[in-house]
């Protein structure tokens, strides 16, 4: 599975498990960390566990595990490190506080229109 792959899998992941306004950044060449950000919101701590779980387990039935997880235990920021992935899953408050898309507002976002459904 190719990187880009990877980030549609996770994207189609978190649309189907209610994740709000779900994003992928394409960072290669810009950022030494990943090629691609997944960037996703939950409307509370359990939703942005229950993103994480989610993505977790699924991608590990493929042979998928993270090298590493950040913030889990308060569920406001967790950064889940794929190597050339890396999958952020904000709580609302917390991706406009950090606004990660203006940071990186000169990377291209990857089309996710046939992933993404609307409810």
């Amino acid at each position: 599975m190719t990187s880009l792959e990877f980030t549609y899998a996770v994207c189609k992941l978190l649309n189907d498990k209610k994740a709000v306004d779900v994003k992928a950044i394409h960072v290669e060449g810009r950022s030494s960390l990943a090629d691609y950000f997944v960037i996703a919101s939950g409307g509370s701590t359990s939703l942005v566990s229950a993103l994480e779980d989610e993505i977790y387990d699924k991608m590990a039935q493929q042979g998928k595990k993270p090298l590493h997880i950040e913030g889990a235990n308060t569920n406001y920021w967790v950064l889940m490190d794929y190597g050339d992935v890396l999958v952020h899953l904000f709580l609302k408050e917390a991706r406009e506080f950090y606004g990660l898309e203006r940071l990186w507002a000169d990377a291209p976002q990857v089309d996710l229109s046939h992933i993404l459904t609307a409810d």
